[in-house]
């Protein structure tokens, strides 16, 4: 896969305030990147640099490959980009505004304003004002004047805020077909870990200007597995055990003398018993209840993400 963001250093400062602070994200072809983080993060700011509408403090932007500041006009035709609210003339029906917004483009393809109508399902709605809109079919309208030149990247920063549980629905499938049909890069911004761990194969965390972790959704999923651990007096024996007389093979000697169980969650009770009858003491036991919301509450020091 090829780079098509990749950021080095990225820094804003706001005075002495470093709304973001030395970030360095990297998105590849064909991903779903979601850049997960609280409000206030410095996401937005983030896309607003990425998109060349500010300039950051220092750092380095490619998209593409290429500088975003040497060649910033032929970058930015590539991409499309819904940023906060999607801002769209209410007295206007939904085809007027995207005539006026496919002119200022420069898109001249005749049936470029049916095709995206089409592929954000707003098809049989083009001659309702955009004023009698729900906040659903707004966001779908602001996709599809992202995707009126065709991009190859598409940048969204908060599609599902605002809405309610249909029309996040319906955003989540949008993207996801937009992604998987049309093979289109999406950078998702968004506080609320359930949307994004919908949608992303890959997630960047960022907490006050800075980038926690990145990494991939099934890594994460792998590393927050539920467990049943068990502190016992003979891990080799314990671990023979489990094999031999249990079946079970998903498990791993996490400490000496802890050993975590990935399979069978629930029959603790059992597993003690055997270990019991074969001489291993058993001391403690635990069982996980970590949700991966925990996992990112802890990677930011408390509080929630939303």
């Amino acid at each position: 896969m090829s780079s098509i963001i990749r950021t080095t250093n990225l820094t804003k400062l706001y005075g002495t305030k470093a709304v973001v602070d030395d970030l360095n994200v990297h998105v590849m072809q064909g991903q779903i990147y979601g850049f997960l983080g609280r409000n206030g993060a410095g996401k937005t700011t983030t896309i607003r640099m990425l998109l060349g509408l500010i300039k950051p403090t220092h750092g380095e932007i490619e998209i593409f490959g290429e500088s975003l500041y040497t060649r910033q006009k032929e970058i930015l035709r590539r991409i499309g980009s819904m940023v906060e609210h999607s801002g769209f003339y209410e007295n206007l029906t939904a085809r007027e505004n995207l005539l006026i917004n496919a002119k200022l483009m420069g898109v001249h393809k005749r049936n470029a304003l049916a095709d995206a109508l089409e592929i954000v399902g707003l098809q049989h709605e083009t001659s309702k004002r955009v004023g009698q809109y729900s906040m659903g079919m707004k966001q779908r309208l602001g996709i599809a004047r992202a995707i009126l030149h065709h991009p190859e990247l598409l940048i969204l920063d908060e599609p599902t805020n605002g809405l309610d549980p249909i029309g996040i629905k319906e955003i989540r499938k949008l993207i996801t077909s937009l992604a998987s049909e049309r093979k289109i890069t999406v950078l998702i911004s968004s506080h609320i870990l359930s949307e994004v761990e919908q949608l992303a194969d890959y997630i960047g965390i960022i907490h006050e200007g800075k980038l926690l972790e990145e990494v991939s959704y099934e890594e994460l999923r792998v590393r927050n597995r539920n467990y049943m651990e068990f502190k016992v007096s003979n891990d080799n024996k314990a671990a023979i055990l489990l094999e031999q007389q249990c079946g079970i093979v998903d498990y791993e000697v996490h400490d000496e003398g802890h050993i975590r169980v990935y399979s069978q969650i629930g029959q603790q009770g059992r597993i003690n018993q055997l270990f019991v009858e074969h001489g291993i003491e058993v001391s403690k036991i635990t069982v996980s209840e970590d949700r991966l919301e925990d996992y990112f509450v802890k990677l930011i020091g408390g509080g929630t993400i939303g």
